[in-house]
């Protein structure tokens, strides 16, 4: 099974290119989309879909990936084995929160020609690189035969949470549909937290109850919680949290027992 991420949309044939490319090398795969409506060249945001589709696909999965502002330039074409499966696509910071939640086991660089297109575009490794090495993997060829083993894949900051006297310290990872401010530390990082916590925004500081659903606060009152994709998040019943504490994409946040 290859999944396929992109931020290409379905108005090109970019997608559909892809899917070419692998079922020329690979009949036999089965291809699922997760999302092709990525915001442009948004590398975060991508990370965070990739991170919280993955965990329900079958072990072995392919998750292909490509959001790649850099290509053409000098990053690094990558391949990630984890203890369930593997992630390939550019070095740019999309893999690797996925990857790190199942367990890095390898990275590799794809640098061998054996395993690309004969003819590789400078503007779309997507078709020319990354999906014949999706195909060839599924397909069965050991992820070393790709290219030599690197140990400094790209991870970027919001991949991060940092530790404090007592706090932790991460950034709003997204802001979904509903306004719900999900962050990006996960249910581990605060499975002994207190039943209420300080939590502290950019532009308000708040003392909020841990609690399991949405409804267990009244209508438009917060609470924190861990989503359904395991990360913290803040939410407003029946509202939106991003828009009553002014909350957006990239804000820092603080976490402490209150």
């Amino acid at each position: 099974m290859i999944t396929l991420t992109s931020d290409f949309g379905l108005k090109d044939p970019y997608v559909a290119e892809m899917k070419g490319v692998i079922l020329n090398i690979n009949p036999k795969a089965t291809l699922i989309d997760i999302t092709h409506d990525i915001e442009k060249f948004n590398i975060r945001m991508t990370a965070f879909m990739l991170a919280s589709a993955a965990p329900y696909f079958p072990e072995g999965t392919v998750h292909l990936a490509v959001v790649d502002p850099g290509v053409g330039t000098q990053r690094r074409a990558i391949l990630i084995q984890t203890k369930k499966g593997f992630f390939v696509g550019p070095d740019n910071g999309i893999l690797i929160l996925a990857a790190q939640s199942q367990g890095i086991e390898h990275v590799y660089q794809l640098t061998n020609p054996k395993f690309m297109l004969p003819n590789i575009s400078s503007t779309f490794h997507g078709r020319d690189i990354f999906a014949p090495a999706a195909a060839h993997l599924e397909k069965g060829v050991q992820p070393i035969e790709f290219g030599p083993e690197i140990n400094d894949p790209i991870n970027p900051e919001f991949a991060k949470v940092k530790r404090g006297h007592a706090s932790l310290i991460g950034e709003v990872m997204h802001i979904d549909g509903f306004g719900n401010i999900i962050t990006n530390i996960n249910e581990k990082m605060v499975q002994n937290y207190a039943k209420k916590v300080n939590v502290e925004l950019p532009k308000i500081s708040l003392i909020l109850t841990f609690g399991k659903a949405y409804a267990q606060a009244k209508p438009k009152e917060p609470i924190v919680l861990i989503g359904s994709h395991g990360f913290m998040e803040i939410a407003l019943n029946q509202g939106s949290a991003a828009e009553k504490f002014h909350a957006k994409v990239g804000d820092k946040i603080v976490v402490t027992v209150a």
